[in-house]
């Protein structure tokens, strides 16, 4: 099997069979081996039902069934886990996304451990959500030390063995793509960013734009920290320890020497921090899997 495609559906009845019927054309038109994936997560619109007559019609629909809304990243780990393809490919049936480029996508794969579609319009997001945004990206670039154009699309194609190797660290919800991305660069493998359409979405949003935004930059943090707690430790250790010794010269150049309790709380601060980070540190290079799945090479002809 070359590709799955998963597909997380939660009330998406309206437009669920258009998009199913869009993506299954796409890659009939290409010479790729494929199945999609659709994980109902706790639907109750009908869209079940719906998925089930799409299944009848089609064999290369595979279903899976959540009892409950479990998120959509529960979804998408179920259908990652149960893929059959060398290649999953993430994306949504909420109509934003071009799934009719799913086989350009699976291309641009070769020599790459992920592509990511790099949304040149964003969608039209309320006052203080393209800025939360913004921030959470710049963070997360700082953090990976890595340029990432489009932190949070949801369409991505990965290698198989290479993106289950992080399902666990997956949350449910929407930081998903948030940990998959840090993930990947963290670990040394190749992310690349092909630049697509984003269309207005169909239906009702699941983004609630406080609650997730929140997600994603802890989500950030809490990856960076699993990875390169330095990058976070490092810098506030240093700061502290500058403030403390400014702090100690004028204590000594102002009082004959005598160093304020406030001085010495902030130099001790600041050799936690540092200790801290530096143990931090050595527990992520010694806890290290020595069987990680190698990163892809770019393949050139002679």
């Amino acid at each position: 099997m070359d590709v799955t495609v998963v597909l997380p559906v939660y009330n998406e009845k309206g437009h669920l069979r258009t998009e199913v019927d869009r993506i299954s054309a796409a890659l009939d038109a290409s010479e790729l081996e494929w199945e999609i994936v659709v994980v109902d997560d706790g639907s109750d619109d009908g869209s079940a039902e719906q998925i089930d007559e799409v299944a009848r019609t089609r064999p290369e629909i595979r279903t899976i069934r959540f009892g409950r809304n479990r998120g959509v990243g529960a979804a998408r780990k179920a259908g990652t886990a149960a893929a059959r393809g060398r290649v999953v490919v993430w994306t949504d049936v909420d109509m934003t996304y071009p799934n009719d480029q799913i086989p350009q996508l699976v291309k641009e794969l070769d020599g790459h451990d992920q592509v990511v579609g790099a949304r040149t319009e964003q969608g039209t997001f309320r006052p203080g959500r393209r800025q939360a945004r913004w921030a959470i990206g710049k963070l997360a670039e700082y953090l990976s030390e890595t340029d990432i154009p489009d932190l949070n699309s949801g369409l991505r194609a990965f290698r198989t063995e290479v993106v289950r190797q992080f399902l666990h660290q997956f949350p449910d919800r929407m930081s998903h793509v948030t940990t998959v991305t840090m993930a990947f660069l963290a670990n040394g493998y190749s992310i690349k960013y092909v630049p697509i359409d984003y269309a207005e979405r169909a239906g009702q949003s699941k983004f609630h734009w406080w609650r997730d935004t929140q997600r994603y930059a802890l989500q950030v943090v809490r990856m960076m920290l699993s990875y390169n707690p330095l990058r976070i430790f490092l810098p506030v250790g240093m700061l502290l320890a500058t403030l403390g010794v400014g702090k100690m010269i004028y204590d000594w150049t102002t009082d004959e020497f005598q160093l304020a309790a406030n001085t010495l709380l902030v130099l001790f601060a600041a050799f936690q921090v540092l200790a801290i980070g530096l143990l931090a540190d050595l527990v992520v290079r010694v806890t290290k899997p020595e069987h990680a799945v190698e990163p892809a090479a770019i393949t050139t002809s002679e």
